[in-house]
């Protein structure tokens, strides 16, 4: 009966039930509501996509599933690399979802901006090997996913624009966006990019370093698969103690001033002209649909 259904053990980590004598593919998918992930298990390989309509907006269900998604996937010994990219044409993530806030309560803040640490703590600390596969626009916390990868591949095309736009809606980029910024594209650019929350159309990106190397929209999938084996073909050790040694720097000042920067957040956010230039925006965002 029903109980039975609820106290299963999860899916995760049992082979595909297939007719005897069968092979058993080689591959592992689960799915939440906005996260799909599909894991090879012989290339060590997982292909986790965004699909969360309209543009994958990062609500607090999104980065709760994007923390535990990436959570299985780092504890599964199978899986060594992970390719991130949008099952929604012409976006990546449009980043932080406005509505969670605007006029909600000062727990509710606290819930999402924790969500938002977390998230971004997983990812740019993960032992696996991240490419980001940018199909789409890219702005804000969608940038910030992307720089949080190991290596970043773009569509070719110049309608497709990424960057911490933050300053255009009023608000600020928190200082753990800032310095995951500066560490790919320089203090200069960086502080200029941020002061007028720039977004940079796919060439520029490039010529700034914001990502690696752009391709073909339709080459995407396969120069993220190639760039993968690339890194995988070394050592993971010492790939991974070199990424923990160039980033901890970083990353210890986030987990070390969490409270803080959740107690900064719920102010900023809270105050009445931040709360008026949101609904201005989301008024705005209305009109355009």
């Amino acid at each position: 009966g029903v109980l039975s259904l609820c106290c299963r053990p999860p899916a995760w980590g049992r082979p595909p039930r297939q007719p005897l004598g069968l092979p058993l593919t080689p591959r592992r998918a689960f799915s939440n509501n906005k996260i799909q992930v599909e894991l090879n298990e012989s290339s060590g390989v997982a292909m986790m996509k965004f699909k969360s309509p309209p543009v994958n907006s990062l609500s607090l269900d999104f980065l709760t599933e994007f923390s535990i998604s990436l959570e299985k996937l780092e504890n599964d010994r199978a899986c060594r690399g992970v390719i991130i990219t949008s099952a929604i044409p012409k976006i990546f993530s449009s980043g932080l979802d406005i509505t969670e806030m605007c006029g909600k309560s000062m727990e509710h803040y606290a819930e999402f901006w924790r969500a938002v640490q977390e998230m971004w703590i997983r990812l740019y600390s993960s032992n696996m090997v991240t490419v980001a596969a940018i199909n789409g626009a890219s702005p804000a916390g969608g940038c910030l996913i992307a720089l949080s990868c190991d290596y970043r591949i773009m569509a070719e095309n110049p309608k497709f624009s990424i960057g911490l736009n933050e300053a255009q809606l009023g608000i600020v980029a928190p200082f753990w966006f800032k310095d995951t910024f500066v560490n790919v594209v320089g203090q200069r650019v960086a502080e200029r990019a941020l002061q007028l929350g720039s977004l940079y159309p796919a060439p520029e990106a490039l010529r700034l370093g914001l990502v690696d190397e752009l391709v073909p929209e339709e080459k995407l999938l396969e120069k993220a698969s190639a760039v993968m084996a690339q890194w995988l073909a070394l050592p993971d050790h010492a790939r991974q103690i070199t990424k923990s040694m160039m980033r901890k720097a970083v990353l210890d000042r986030l987990v070390a001033h969490r409270e803080e920067d959740i107690k900064y957040f719920i102010n900023f956010i809270s105050k009445e002209s931040i709360q008026k230039s949101l609904r201005m925006y989301m008024e705005m965002l209305k009109k355009k649909k």
